[in-house]
């Protein structure tokens, strides 16, 4: 049984005007007036006044234009690591949780429209077959999330839940937990992304929810000019061991074509890992390769030999044996996941 219950979605109540405009709408107005009042008069959040604004959004307390305000405001100036804290500890407050777990790397999975071939999956995938107990956690459901489609594609469903989730990683030592199956009232922002026509801040901090609390985390981002961010949020968070780099699609998967920029951050200390290129001479189309189940199994079965998506698995491994301490160089990871990746179990169901 669940420590904790997941609540119901977020259901936001209907337009109010004048006496019926209740203390919740209210005082949420004024989390837009402060950041919303232009250049000379708005200001940041500070990481409590984040969560409890987070919590607000999250309990259904903010109307819909201001919850749009809200998102969009932040999405057009880019969140603060202490906004993003903030909108993690009230997203954590609210999570359903596992009455017990032991997940060594946290993987999220919220770049929900993939543009290349998801070849992180078999990263992760060749890290729990390793012994590695590897929590992955993303959008599931029927729309263009690509992370759950390729699972199914090798014959992994997603957990009904955390306790289910937990059962898993002690079995298999890997779980995928979609978001609405620990915190749906999170789920309920990715729902807004047509309606706003953008992303909103929720694809930024659901990277950082890590469920499990495991000691190291991996994440990816699309834009690198976020990964000073990402590392400051979770020193804020208190996280002891996180690695973060562009990754393909912003998820978590190296392209082993270009130098590969890796903020860490071990136990307080912020640092950047410069990752080599891997792969030299001709280009590999990256963009021109949407999920094709078949060609994921290939490369897993060793019937796909190219050079990029077999180093982009490999590369990605060797960064999370860095990040997890199991290896003491770059170099050392890398002959250590090429031996991993070769030494592979390649049958599948």
């Amino acid at each position: 049984m669940s420590v904790a219950e997941p609540a119901p979605p977020v259901r936001h109540p209907a337009r109010r005007t004048g006496s019926e405009t209740d203390a919740g709408t209210q005082s949420f107005s004024h989390v837009i007036r402060t950041i919303g009042r232009g250049p000379s008069l708005s200001r940041t959040l500070s990481q409590d006044e984040a969560k409890q604004a987070m919590a607000m959004i999250l309990r259904g307390e903010a109307e819909p234009a201001q919850l749009g305000a809200f998102l969009v405001v932040l999405r057009y100036r880019k969140e603060t690591p202490e906004e993003l804290a903030g909108f993690v500890k009230a997203s954590r407050s609210m999570m359903a949780r596992p009455a017990s777990a032991n997940a060594a790397l946290d993987w999220p999975s919220y770049a929900d429209r993939h543009k290349q071939q998801p070849y992180f999956i078999l990263a992760a995938k060749l890290l729990s077959e390793n012994g590695v107990r590897v929590l992955m956690h993303g959008i599931a459901g029927d729309g263009p999330a690509t992370t759950p489609k390729a699972l199914a594609a090798l014959g992994i469903e997603p957990s009904t839940g955390p306790d289910d989730a937990a059962r898993r990683l002690d079995r298999e030592n890997f779980a995928y937990l979609p978001l609405d199956r620990f915190c749906p009232q999170l789920m309920s922002l990715f729902d807004l992304r047509p309606v706003l026509g953008l992303r909103s801040p929720a694809n930024t901090f659901a990277r950082m929810l890590n469920p499990f609390a495991a000691p190291v985390q991996l994440q990816g981002v699309f834009h690198p000019t976020y990964l000073p961010t990402h590392q400051a949020t979770a020193a804020l968070l208190g996280q002891p061991v996180m690695g973060v780099f562009k990754g393909g699609g912003g998820e978590i998967q190296r392209n082993p074509e270009k130098p590969c920029n890796v903020a860490t951050l071990v136990n307080g200390n912020a640092e950047t890992e410069i990752w080599p290129v891997t792969v030299d001479g001709s280009r590999h189309r990256w963009r021109d390769e949407p999920l094709i189940p078949a060609r994921l199994k290939a490369v897993w079965r060793g019937d796909d030999d190219t050079a990029s998506p077999n180093a982009a698995v490999v590369g990605t491994v060797a960064i999370a044996l860095r990040m997890l301490g199991l290896a003491n160089s770059i170099p050392a990871a890398e002959s250590s996941a090429k031996e991993m990746w070769e030494h592979r179990r390649k049958a599948l169901p």
